[in-house]
């Protein structure tokens, strides 16, 4: 597949509602960093982890492009924050496992719309995962208490349970998104926080907000599909 087609494709699929809210969201964003004077960074970060989110909850493999460059980006703020275990999160583990995602998500694509084939966990699945992320949050919390991180609790939780919810993006299971809402809200108290108390960084509270609506939306969207197929 040429590039061109590949294009045409991803962009296949998209409601009108989706797009309209993406425009407005992006406007907000790019209004807010003119008129507060945002950081650059947290402006791309912004831009590029909405892209990824959306395009991901469309289930396109394209989401992996935007995810590379909104990690990096995402990454310096962190640094930025002191926000280490959030940094130590993206370079260290997002990055790789949005690489393997690629070739991951090359193996379960529907033919004809080229969306990945989605699935959801059983019982005793949920179940380990649960157990898993509780000893593994309190575990780093503790560590993250040692290196006098600037926001123990949000930030140990928020890393960890990326941690699981990455490993189910890439796995395709719709739990993710359980995941991410708790994440993104977590998350957009963080920045919110950290605004308050001078950090030039709007566009990144802006972009977790949108990311915990966005997670609300594409798991109502993944179950409808989901139980359609049973």
């Amino acid at each position: 597949m040429g590039i061109k087609d590949f294009v045409k494709t991803e962009l296949k699929g998209w409601k009108k509602a989706e797009i309209i809210g993406l425009c407005i969201v992006f406007s907000v964003i790019f209004v807010n960093a003119f008129i507060v004077k945002d950081s650059i960074i947290a402006v791309i970060s912004a831009v590029c982890g909405i892209l990824y989110s959306t395009i991901a909850g469309k289930g396109k493999i394209s989401c992996y492009f935007f995810g590379l460059m909104g990690t990096c980006c995402y990454s310096w703020l962190s640094f930025e924050n002191g926000l280490w275990g959030n940094l130590l999160l993206y370079m260290c583990y997002y990055f790789p496992m949005q690489i393997t995602g690629i070739f991951e998500w090359r193996k379960h694509l529907k033919k004809e719309t080229k969306e990945i084939i989605k699935k959801q966990m059983t019982h005793s699945q949920r179940i380990k995962l649960c157990a898993a992320a509780l000893i593994a949050c309190i575990t780093a919390i503790e560590i993250i208490k040692y290196f006098n991180g600037s926001s123990p609790v949000f930030d140990g939780i928020t890393t960890v349970l990326s941690v699981f919810g990455m490993l189910l993006t890439v796995k395709r299971y719709i739990e993710q998104w359980i995941l991410w809402m708790i994440v993104n809200g977590l998350s957009a108290i963080m920045w919110l926080n950290l605004v308050m108390h001078g950090a030039k960084t709007y566009a990144t509270f802006i972009m977790w907000t949108v990311y915990f609506i966005l997670a609300i939306y594409f798991y109502i969207n993944w179950k409808k599909e989901i139980d359609a197929q049973i």
